[in-house]
């Protein structure tokens, strides 16, 4: 029997070639219905688990937006008649100095990678499987370690790191959990455009900070699928970093500085 045999995921903000898109197929392979959520259709990810012949439903979604969000997860459970696994992984970013950033920006990447993910549990957990579910979160390094330019982003991301937490508390008596990963830089597009700025000399910082190397979406997919799994089912309320620990550091000026000023754009998970 496979790990997620007869289990329904949903994952938020899901990419063709990023780390949603990854845990989504993680998922998929490993016996799961996957409900993808989000506002841009990854149209080859689809594809891709059709082919495998996976269950897999696709609803277009702004988590912002508390009316629709209700409407998702109430959609979910009438298709699928569970909800296992809820995976926030929807988020944007974008790098600024702070004397510059307005209010509108931060609101902004605040409404959706913090307040966005607190409407889908919200709005999940009604129907979350009692005795066994589980809330993944997809917060990052920066939540655990500033670097300048991203003070919106590490916020948002240290906030869903405190929610995990406290949620953790709040689910274990329904025997419901909460976890969440911290990934460091991880080869997706929108990572590969910031480092492909990078000069020589930020490039050698970039390597100290990963000594493990940068990561690859599926790694990210593999932890996620661990936690949500039964193996874990004594762990919760955690942040696991993953490809870096607070110890190595990050090469935050020089990475800033590469980005400056970057419009916001949609995180490609």
């Amino acid at each position: 029997m496979k790990r997620f045999e007869d289990s329904v995921v949903i994952v938020t903000g899901p990419s063709d070639n990023g780390i949603g898109g990854a845990i989504a197929e993680q998922f998929a392979e490993q016996g799961a219905a996957v409900c993808l959520l989000g506002i841009e259709k990854p149209v080859r990810l689809i594809k891709r688990l059709q082919r495998r012949e996976s269950s897999v439903f696709w609803h277009e979604v702004d988590i912002c937006n508390t009316h629709e969000v209700d409407k998702a997860a109430a959609t979910c459970q009438e298709l699928s008649g569970r909800i296992d696994v809820l995976v926030n992984n929807a988020g944007v970013e974008f790098s600024i100095p702070f004397e510059e950033i307005d209010d509108d920006q931060w609101d902004r990447l605040l409404s959706v990678n913090l307040t966005g993910a607190m409407k889908m549990t919200r709005a999940v957990m009604p129907f979350l499987t009692e005795q066994g579910g589980v809330i993944v979160n997809i917060a990052s390094a920066l939540g655990m370690a500033g670097c300048a330019g991203y003070h919106a982003y590490s916020a948002s991301k240290a906030g869903l790191i405190a929610m995990t937490r406290s949620l953790a508390i709040e689910l274990a008596p329904r025997g419901q959990r909460a976890v969440c990963v911290a990934p460091a830089l991880v080869h997706t597009p929108m990572a590969h455009k910031h480092v492909s700025s990078l000069d020589e000399a930020s490039l050698k910082d970039l390597e100290i900070a990963h000594p493990l190397g940068m990561g690859a979406p599926g790694d990210v997919a593999d932890a996620v699928s661990f936690l949500a799994s039964k193996e874990a089912s004594w762990i919760t309320g955690i942040s696991l970093p993953l490809g870096w620990i607070p110890s190595w550091g990050l090469p935050a000026p020089e990475f800033r500085s590469s980005i400056q000023r970057n419009e916001e754009k949609p995180l490609k998970g």
